[in-house]
């Protein structure tokens, strides 16, 4: 039999592959699990988004669309990202309609990495920044941003990891899995960092709307970021429409014309009546109000979390408070047990459904990451499970 892509021998599957498969057999065996392991909102779309898009279905537009995005949704985007983030682009030539913020930091990578360059990426973060860079063929080096620092990299670990071969740093802010993000002065220091060293940024914003103090900064944002910065956004998080799969790519002109290529060879384009319904979604006062109101229950929960860990005053399940998203990356060092002997035994003894930190990289080790996209009632109950269950160890 012939080899297969050896490139996949180089991707480890998250240990939440396996612990999903747990959750189902526990579930279909009757156990009761409380799951504040997915980073789904617990929100449904708002009907009006989803009526835009029947409207549209109803219209015929279910054929093929424009293999970049329709007009009308690219200047929507243009639109959120000048209102928003307080960056302009061109909706003709500087933005990319795309199946997701995965695709979009599919078609990223794709339009700018090279096999062989190396690809900076801090640690911890989401595990499909470093998958994808080395599903592509570049090498990716891991910056350290240690919980002790608020999970962004010291910057002369900026330093240490860069080499002759350094090409790109990926961002997450706010972070998937710890909701941390720098200060705008940071970001500056680092794009002149990035600027000096003739590297570009690719930065993952999907979490941008989804903060609990100062407003984050985006990357492109800081003096002289667009020409070298790739954003990537989705409406999954922020609109509660994770399943209709739909995101952009925000990026200098030559950029999206490589990335087109990458689009149009592999979705060939994103559904029109999805497109129709997230540009109605991005540019209705109505349902600003609606994501508003899904980010102050998100602060509501994390209120909650941080109230009950004054509470517990634990000395087991160390809690920092989380900044943005809605995670929080609880510390359960002191319990002496890798991340997933924690998060095996919080399913099995009380039923409690966590992300193993290490999932996230080495950083990670002996944390878990709780999600607070669950119903305040969810929320409480499991993370009052989690201390009792840790102060009983």
């Amino acid at each position: 039999m012939r080899s297969l892509n050896e490139q996949f021998e180089l991707i480890r599957q998250s240990p939440t592959v396996s612990l999903t498969d747990r959750i189902m057999a526990l579930k279909a065996g009757g156990k009761q699990i409380i799951s504040l392991q997915v980073g789904d909102p617990d929100f449904g779309t708002h009907p009006s988004i989803a009526e835009a898009a029947l409207n549209a279905m109803q219209q015929g537009q279910t054929h093929y669309g424009p293999s970049n995005g329709t007009l009308e949704l690219r200047q929507a985007i243009a639109h959120k990202l000048q209102r928003d983030e307080g960056v302009s682009y061109d909706p003709a030539s500087e933005i990319l309609v795309t199946n997701g913020g995965i695709h979009a930091y599919y078609t990223a990578m794709q339009s700018i990495l090279n096999p062989g360059d190396d690809v900076l990426i801090p640690d911890p973060s989401w595990a499909t920044h470093s998958n994808m860079a080395t599903m592509l063929r570049g090498r990716v080096i891991r910056v350290p941003a240690p919980a002790e620092n608020g999970f962004i990299p010291h910057f002369e670990s900026w330093l240490k990891a860069l080499t002759p071969k350094s090409k790109i740093i990926v961002l997450n802010y706010p972070s998937n899995p710890t909701g941390a993000y720098p200060t705008r002065d940071y970001l500056q220091k680092l794009q002149d960092f990035a600027k000096e060293n003739n590297l570009w940024i690719v930065s993952d914003e999907v979490y941008g709307s989804l903060y609990y103090g100062e407003k984050p900064t985006s990357a492109a944002a800081v003096d002289g970021a667009k020409e070298r910065t790739l954003l990537v956004q989705s409406l999954s998080k922020s609109y509660a429409m994770t399943g209709w799969r739909v995101g952009f790519l925000a990026a200098p002109a030559q950029i999206i014309s490589n990335a087109l290529k990458a689009s149009q060879n592999s979705i060939t384009c994103v559904a029109p009546f999805i497109q129709k319904a997230a540009a109605f979604a991005l540019t209705d006062p109505a349902v600003q109000e609606v994501t508003a109101s899904m980010r102050a229950a998100y602060a509501r929960r994390r209120e909650l979390v941080l109230r009950l860990a004054r509470e517990y005053e634990s000395d087991r399940v160390l809690v920092s408070p989380s900044m943005g998203a809605f995670y929080f990356f609880l510390d359960m060092r002191p319990l002496k047990m890798t991340s997933v002997e924690i998060c095996e035994k919080l399913l099995d003894d009380v039923g409690v459904a966590l992300v193993p930190g290490s999932a996230f990289g080495e950083q990670g080790e002996g944390f878990a990451r709780l999600c607070i996209a669950a119903s305040d009632e969810d929320v409480e109950a499991g993370f009052r499970k989690v201390i009792e269950w840790a102060e009983k160890q």
